[in-house]
């Protein structure tokens, strides 16, 4: 059987002596769609350092892929693909230079694939980075996450500032192409919506901890509520549910 693809046992993290997060322990299968829900300030963004071997935790374990990836940081960059909250591309650059640039880092790159994903999203080559709409520079942060061929792919809010045609890009096509061929995707989003067509476990955090990590359908079928209703209830404290 395969190693999970991610697991945090007792996991707390944060800057100095201030805990952003506090005893969390989750498990994600592979080829699973896992998303991480929770209002802003409630610890997504650690989470997620701690995931790309940014930031260590600081107590518990974590494994990304079956290793530590504070530890293990180079080798994971192969296997892990990631879409930042806020895209990390030099301002002056055009995705034909971007493009070039990432062909040389991976020996599995698909530039077939990666550029009939540009052309579907109308993202031109020769254009400076600064100079593409919000939708052309998601569809070029995707596009290079996943040109890769990843294990697992990390989207921290990837649809933030979309339009809607854009949000159900990222996540009828990309994310359900991804996971029907066995890729894990782990997101945070505040597209509620969005996601609960796709995601088979949600989590939800609240000041720090877990307050929700259950199956999806599971989860719906025991509140009886869209997972709109009950990430506002449960983030509203108004639930008493604890991780398991």
């Amino acid at each position: 059987m395969r190693a999970p693809a991610l697991e945090m046992k007792g996991v707390a993290a944060g800057y100095g002596r201030h805990r952003v997060l506090e005893d969390v322990s989750l498990s994600m299968e592979p080829g699973q769609v896992f998303a991480l829900l929770g209002r802003n300030g409630t610890g997504k963004s650690t989470l997620v350092r701690c995931l790309l071997g940014v930031q260590p935790v600081q107590l518990g374990t974590l494994r990304v892929l079956g290793q530590d990836p504070w530890k293990a940081r180079r080798e994971l960059l192969g296997k892990v693909g990631v879409v930042p909250e806020v895209p990390d591309v030099p301002p002056e650059l055009r995705p034909r230079q971007v493009l070039r640039f990432c062909r040389s880092l991976y020996s599995r790159w698909d530039e077939e694939g990666v550029r009939f994903r540009l052309d579907r999203a109308g993202v031109p080559l020769d254009r400076r980075f600064e100079q593409l709409s919000r939708g052309q520079k998601s569809a070029l942060m995707l596009a290079l996450a996943t040109g890769h061929a990843p294990e697992l792919l990390i989207l921290d809010d990837p649809t933030l500032g979309l339009d809607p045609v854009a949000r159900n890009e990222v996540f009828d096509e990309l994310i359900g192409e991804l996971a029907d061929r066995g890729t894990s995707v782990f997101v945070t989003t505040h597209d509620l919506r969005g996601i609960e067509g796709i995601a088979d476990r949600v989590a939800i955090l609240r000041e720090g901890r877990l307050a929700v990590n259950e199956e999806l359908e599971s989860l719906k079928g025991s509140w009886a509520r869209s997972l709109e209703e009950i990430f506002t209830a449960v983030t509203a404290g108004a639930a008493a549910a604890v991780q398991p």
